[in-house]
């Protein structure tokens, strides 16, 4: 793919009009035309802030090919958590918007079971590294809700799945932690929770 593509596709994904690009690249509207429309392409400093605005590698600017893992769509997500020191797993729908090495986590569903406390939407974000290592945070996405944190998970090789854990204030107390999954199915990310668990023991 030429650079003029990519710098104009990844522009389009992260939802900024050339303005944007300009601005945040500090560089004229009138050059992000020119680089999108192949009529020249920038000088390394240049490149650089472009593909720092846009989130991606100067080697992917240049068109290089990639094995990035993605990890984009809809996913189960499973937590150990824990209610008045009642264990509990909550499975529920999360949705995954990966650009580049950046994921932006969505929970979608509270949960599958009805807690009188209930489960809570959440949003966070993580970086994969190394297509290997998921780390970030997460925070309650309602008001009345406290809960933030961060998590560390492990990615299948083939990005079928995750495993990790979730550090944060909680329910239960300020810092806490807990196993937590994410996969295409539900059976799947409540299993792999329960393997865990039973690999800890």
């Amino acid at each position: 793919m030429e650079m003029s593509e990519i710098i104009r596709q990844r522009r389009a994904e992260l939802g900024l009009t050339q303005a944007d690009l300009a601005a945040l690249a500090g560089v004229d509207t009138r050059q992000i035309r020119r680089y999108e429309a192949g009529e020249g392409q920038p000088t390394l400093p240049i490149a650089k802030a472009i593909a720092k605005a846009l989130r991606v590698s100067l080697d992917e600017l240049a068109g290089e090919p990639t094995q990035r893992v993605d990890v984009s769509g809809d996913w189960w997500a499973c937590w150990q958590t824990w209610n008045n020191g009642r264990e509990i797993l909550n499975p529920h729908r999360a949705r995954i918007r990966q650009v580049g090495d950046n994921l932006d986590v969505v929970a979608v569903t509270r949960g599958t079971q009805a807690y009188e406390d209930g489960g809570y939407l959440w949003r966070g974000e993580m970086r994969i590294w190394d297509n290997e290592i998921l780390m970030g945070w997460y925070v309650a996405d309602e008001g009345a809700v406290r809960s933030k944190g961060t998590l560390y998970f492990v990615l299948h090789q083939h990005g079928t799945h995750m495993t990790g854990r979730w550090v944060g204030l909680s329910h239960d107390g300020p810092v806490i932690t807990g196993w937590g999954a994410m996969a295409r199915t539900e059976d799947e990310a409540v299993a792999l929770v329960h393997q865990l668990k039973e690999q800890e023991a």
